[in-house]
């Protein structure tokens, strides 16, 4: 049976906060593709991402992720930062 959605996002973040970043950033890419739908899993790649300094994918999923849910505040202050770190390259 497929891991839950929330059993695999808590995956990532423990791989995440153990610096397993790339590893956490596979984990969050499959939760996406399960579960297309949630903004929670594309703001928790997006997270990933830009811990990993991938800057453009993290802000493409940050957007899906407000798309979804546009009172996603956290993932609003996030893409906000990111798009001006990206800004100033």
């Amino acid at each position: 049976a497929a891991i839950d959605e929330e059993t695999m996002n808590r995956l990532g973040y423990v791989l995440l906060r153990g610096k397993k970043v790339k590893d956490a950033i596979e984990v969050f890419k499959q939760n996406v593709a399960d579960h297309p739908d949630s903004w929670n899993v594309h703001d928790s790649l997006g997270e990933a991402l830009a811990a990993d300094g991938q800057t453009a994918p993290a802000i493409q999923a940050y957007e899906r992720s407000l798309q979804l849910n546009p009172a996603n505040s956290g993932g609003a202050e996030a893409l906000k930062k990111l798009r001006a770190a990206a800004g100033r390259k």
